[in-house]
């Protein structure tokens, strides 16, 4: 028994250490295999550390970029937008900054709001909101809020003054804005901006949308640049970091041609006439006709480019962007053509009333009297379209005349430097359209083509490109780029363009032209008149009281002209007592006068409102007292036949005189040929109009020879023909003549 229990105890006792060292075992086994797990990932952890350290690269990713992006922040240095300038250097757009005012709410920043009561009432002495309505907006549950318009815009000045309160959370964005001092001033000529988000950047940009702003846009607008610095989980600099910029490239300056003063003027004029006259549209241009450079542009409708107000009225610029019928101011380009020629006879004779052309009966302005004989000149100085109509188709010829309006570029673009110019169009298909381009009606053009037609009249010939961008100069002060005076055509020869000239002269200054309203006191002005229908909506023309555009084309000094002006009305509601060439030339008088003086330009004869008085009818009067009265004057007076009174004399009675000029004075029928050897043409003229001689001339400037004989009597409706020479031309053929003489002398001495 005891035998038994000894053996089980031994037994049990050797299972117990069997069980013991086996758990033992697996135990040890365990906590060798994790042992060496845990040494493996110990060992596959420090390897990963080290190719960490080793490449600082994770996954492809550079970790110290990683970094970076978490604390490294990117802001954009805006580009400064060139500054568009006038011509003297005057502001006319540039950027300026602004600060918007921003309250921090969140207290998860260090620097928000602290007390929202005391902000409160502190800021509302210094922006213009109530109290109570920024308590409101300090007490929302966001981030950050704004101040609406009461917190944009705001002044260094006012930035400074709420930042020496030093309120915690009141922080300021800066921003960058468009500013045009001028307000409305070449509007649609200059054009404005808006800020608009970049699709592919994601960042907002400042865009050109008219004018100069928009076609400049790349010029303008500059490149980026951007600052790199550390911050903390708020946004702040971190102490001593460094901050890395790339530096933005500002845009380019933009020179203009444009005259802020002559650009005031106009604005002023059409705000005046603008407000009496209330019409659908003005358009107004004043140019240099020896360069093609726009001084001044402008219209009504216009808009204010800071605000933007008035801009859905019209994106266009009339002057460039539409084009319409012309009307009379078509018929400078008429005459100039016929001029060229050589079939304008000033003095020649036509009935005038209306004329028939194929099916179609064209009349002449109710002006003109029905079967009413006129002169060509006359044609030009009261627009009779029958005589216009005359000189295109019967002493001009059709194919002659399309020539010459194409040579005026009536049928291109101007190629100016702005945006969407529009080509007029020549309709020169029927034979009644090519009478009625004649005077302006049918073919259509836009009023820059007009102006510069008008240069090759007022420059010698010369057709100039007009231009509105003077020169480009980048931020260093460089000149980038230059534009250049540009010859575009030369459709006529300088003497053609002094006779068109002393025609267009007289429309101004004769007692029937139709352009008297636009005589300048102290200026000799030469131009036409308009006055274009106007199509409707059912393809007729409206037949409204003043459902017509007026026009006026000018340029003074006549003699040399230094200003080109156009100015057209559309359908203005005129006062009683008032004509729409009233309107007109409440535009076209002050801007080129005061235009002139400003610009210091002398006219070749300066005159006073005393000298420039009509002169009386002398008709029946003594020829010796009408003589003394108007030495008087100081008129060079002529007296021509062997009577005591006066029967006739040229100018008639109401024309206005410039002192110096001739009057003529006929005293019977029995006319000798006086001596008119240094005459001007508009002197020739008075007597051929007089006297009926048929003038025929060549040259320009003043007669060197008469065909008729001093002292030859004159039976009438004889042929007159006169060379003329400049006063240069004269005086070389003195000398010429002087030294043939001398050498004549010589030759005898020899003999």
């Amino acid at each position: 028994m005891f035998k038994r229990l000894v053996r089980f105890v031994f037994i049990e006792g050797k299972k117990l250490m069997n069980t013991t060292y086996s758990k033992r075992k697996n135990i040890n086994n365990g906590a060798a295999l994790l042992f060496i797990f845990f040494s493996l990932l110990f060992l596959l952890c420090l390897g990963r550390i080290v190719y960490i350290q080793a490449t600082g690269t994770v996954d492809g990713q550079v970790l110290e970029a990683k970094a970076e992006a978490k604390t490294l922040k990117e802001r954009v240095i805006e580009a400064k937008r060139g500054s568009i300038l006038d011509r003297n250097g005057n502001i006319i757009a540039e950027d300026t900054s602004s600060y918007t005012l921003v309250a921090i709410l969140s207290d998860d920043n260090p620097k928000h709001v602290v007390d929202p009561e005391e902000t409160a009432r502190i800021l509302a002495d210094y922006i213009d909101m109530d109290e109570a309505d920024i308590l409101a907006l300090l007490k929302k549950d966001r981030y950050q809020v704004e101040f609406g318009a009461a917190g944009r815009d705001i002044s260094h000045t006012l930035k400074s003054q709420i930042e020496e309160l030093q309120l915690p959370g009141i922080t300021f964005n800066r921003e960058t804005k468009r500013f045009y001092p001028n307000g409305v001033f070449a509007s649609h000529v200059i054009g404005y901006v808006e800020k608009q988000d970049n699709e592919d950047t994601k960042e907002t940009e400042t865009v050109g949308m008219l004018g100069i702003e928009k076609n400049l846009q790349s010029t303008l607008s500059g490149t980026d640049g951007t600052t790199f610095f550390n911050t903390d989980r708020w946004g702040f600099l971190l102490p001593n970091s460094e901050e890395r910029v790339v530096a933005a490239e500002n845009g380019d300056n933009v020179q203009l041609t444009l005259d802020k003063k002559i650009q005031t003027f106009l604005e002023d004029s059409l705000n005046t006439v603008q407000k009496q006259y209330n019409p659908e549209k003005i358009i107004a241009i004043v140019a240099d006709p020896k360069t093609g450079e726009i001084l001044a542009m402008g219209q009504r409708p216009s808009f204010d480019p800071s605000t933007k107000e008035g801009i859905n009225d019209t994106w266009k610029n009339l002057a460039l962007e539409e084009y319409y019928e012309p009307g009379s101011t078509m018929k400078v380009f008429t005459l100039a053509a016929a001029v060229e020629e050589g079939v304008f006879y000033p003095n020649a004779t036509y009935q005038a009333g209306s004329i028939k052309v194929a099916d179609s009966k064209l009349n002449d302005h109710s002006g003109i009297d029905r079967g009413e004989t006129l002169t060509y000149l006359q044609a030009v100085q009261r627009s009779s379209n029958v005589g216009f109509v005359k000189l295109a188709l019967e002493l001009l010829g059709e194919d002659k005349f399309l020539k010459y309006l194409q040579a005026f570029g009536f049928d291109s673009k101007t190629g100016i430097d702005l945006p969407n110019e529009v080509s007029g169009k020549i309709l020169y298909e029927r034979q009644v359209e090519k009478a009625t381009t004649a005077f302006g009606q049918g073919t259509v053009v836009t009023p820059i083509q007009q102006i510069q037609a008008f240069t090759a009249i007022a420059n010698e010939g010369k057709m100039m490109k007009p231009y509105v961008i003077s020169k480009v100069v980048d931020s260093s002060g460089d000149v980038v780029e230059e534009t250049k005076p540009t010859v575009a055509g030369t459709p006529i020869s300088a003497e053609t363009a002094e006779k068109v000239r002393e025609y267009l002269e007289t429309v101004v200054s004769a007692e029937k032209g139709t352009g008297q309203k636009y005589a300048i006191e102290g200026y000799t002005v030469a131009g036409k008149t308009g006055t274009a229908q106007i199509p409707g909506s059912n393809g007729k023309y409206m037949s409204g009281e003043n459902d017509y555009i007026y026009s006026f084309l000018g340029m003074a000094p006549a003699d040399d002209p230094e200003l080109i002006m156009y100015v057209a009305i559309e359908q203005p509601n005129v006062p009683t007592g008032k004509t729409a060439a009233d309107a007109l030339a409440s535009i076209f008088n002050p801007v080129m006068k005061n235009s002139l003086q400003y610009l210091n330009i002398k006219s070749s004869t300066v005159t006073s409102k005393k000298e420039m008085a009509s002169i009386p009818d002398y008709e029946g009067q003594s020829a010796s007292k009408a003589k003394d009265a108007l030495n008087k004057l100081d008129y060079d007076v002529l007296v021509i036949g062997d009577g005591d009174k006066v029967i006739s004399q040229s100018p008639s009675a109401g024309t206005k005189l410039i002192p110096g000029e001739k009057v003529i004075l006929k005293t019977s029928n029995s006319i000798e040929m006086p001596d008119i050897i240094g005459w001007s043409l508009r002197d020739v003229m008075k007597l051929a109009n007089m006297l009926n001689l048929e003038l025929t001339t060549s040259g320009s400037g003043y007669v060197s020879t008469q065909s008729i004989e001093i002292g030859q009597s004159i039976e009438g409706e004889e042929f007159l023909i006169i060379e003329l020479l400049t006063p240069e031309k004269m005086l070389e053929n003195v000398e010429d003549n002087e030294e043939e003489t001398e050498q004549t002398e010589d030759d005898g001495v020899v003999d």
